[in-house]
């Protein structure tokens, strides 16, 4: 204990094996840090600035986690705050299997399916409004 943490991700969007895995992590280090990635090689379904407002709305009730974004290498972003530690989830047997699943939903939600079985509440209505404004210019 005593540590500071650093959980980093993508989370586009935030799903709730996202928030399980920081929820369980926040009982083990005094000072969680969230860090959203902006990838500018990526083209990403939300905007990092939302990403960060659902994540601090879902996570609210952990007073030790704190989430913010990020741009640059990890090992950069881990020593300005000093977290010795980076919690990380198991997704699957590979990335492969991970990528596969982030797809099926975002696929899920553009096509106007219930994805509130694999995000929270807050995520999935973001999603929504998203992907109806995207509609809306076509």
């Amino acid at each position: 204990m005593g540590a500071v943490a650093l959980c980093p991700g993508s989370f586009d969007p935030p799903t709730n094996g996202h928030i399980d895995v920081v929820e369980r992590a926040s009982r083990h280090f005094p000072r969680l840090i969230v860090a959203v990635l902006r990838n500018s090689a990526k083209e990403a379904l939300l905007p990092a600035s939302e990403r960060v407002r659902l994540l601090r709305e879902t996570l609210s009730h952990l007073p030790a986690v704190e989430v913010e974004s990020f741009e640059g290498l990890l090992v950069d972003l881990a020593r300005e705050r000093g977290a010795g530690v980076i919690v990380k989830g198991l997704r699957s047997t590979s990335d492969m299997g991970y990528e596969l699943q982030m797809a099926h939903i975002k696929e899920v939600a553009r096509y106007g399916g219930d994805v509130s079985g694999f995000v929270p509440p807050p995520v999935a209505a973001a999603l929504a409004r998203h992907l109806t404004a995207d509609a809306d210019k076509v």
